[in-house]
């Protein structure tokens, strides 16, 4: 299938929730009268910080591919699972940070520009990502491997499909926020990640150096929720003002 006949989809997707491979039903999403809102980061406020790690960090756990020499072959040195990763600075990578509560517009512009997931080596690309209500999800398989993408939501469609080796990419969208969404691989049963659906721009996720930063926000006090997927969930409040820069810094105890 050609990629413009698979974004073409979407119109059926965004009503749907899913066209084809899903299992179940779900209720519609009302749409909030008025106009969506754009996030103006020019004018709004940054929201920046760290998510801190304290206590001993687990020791990272071999991911054991031996029974698809495809999906080891990827790996010259063995994978590690990413339940927690503690980075070098002591924080904690594959935190998704995001607003809560306190937003005064029931609707915001969602991008057409896919959030992309990705298998690669047998492992879900990024652990942890977010995406907006209404903004396309791709889900990519780049292995030589087939793969089973098994979305598990609670107020969203699932789907469980097959994808085979460097097939096509699936592309669907979320109609209902849902904080968290998992996602697993039923032939590869290590493979696993977290999808954030939020109905507003204003979220992020940890890397490398344990930082988030969430731009354009207007101005009001906030709920600010981090989500850690071993480590649950912690909540702080931040008023900010136009164009002011807030430091909000959470901190797990492993």
């Amino acid at each position: 299938m050609s990629r413009a006949r698979l974004y073409s989809s979407l119109v059926c997707t965004v009503f749907l929730a899913a066209c084809g491979g899903t299992n179940g039903t779900k209720e519609e999403a009302e749409t909030p009268a008025g106009p969506p809102a754009v996030a103006d980061e020019a004018n709004g406020a940054t929201i920046t910080g760290k998510v801190a790690f304290a206590g001993e960090p687990p020791a990272a756990v071999t991911i054991d591919m031996a029974a698809n020499p495809v999906c080891a072959r990827a790996h010259p040195t063995p994978a590690k699972t990413e339940q927690v990763v503690v980075n070098g600075n002591r924080t904690l990578r594959n935190v998704f940070v995001w607003i809560k509560s306190g937003l005064a517009s029931p609707r915001w512009v969602a991008p057409s520009t896919p959030a992309v997931l990705s298998q690669d080596g047998c492992v879900y690309q990024p652990h942890v990502l977010g995406v907006m209500t209404g903004q396309p999800l791709e889900v990519r398989n780049n292995d030589l491997s087939n793969h089973n993408v098994h979305v598990m939501p609670q107020a969203n469609q699932e789907w469980n499909i097959s994808q085979p080796p460097k097939g096509d990419p699936l592309v669907r969208v979320f109609t209902r926020p849902e904080v968290m969404v998992p996602v697993k691989c039923n032939v590869h049963p290590w493979m696993k990640a977290y999808v954030g659906v939020v109905a507003h721009p204003f979220f992020a996720v940890t890397g490398e150096d344990g930082t988030f930063t969430i731009k354009g926000v207007p101005p009001g006090t906030y709920t600010l929720q981090a989500w850690h997927e071993k480590y649950g969930t912690q909540e702080l409040q931040v008023t900010v003002a136009p164009k002011e820069t807030k430091t909000v810094d959470f901190s797990f105890k492993g």
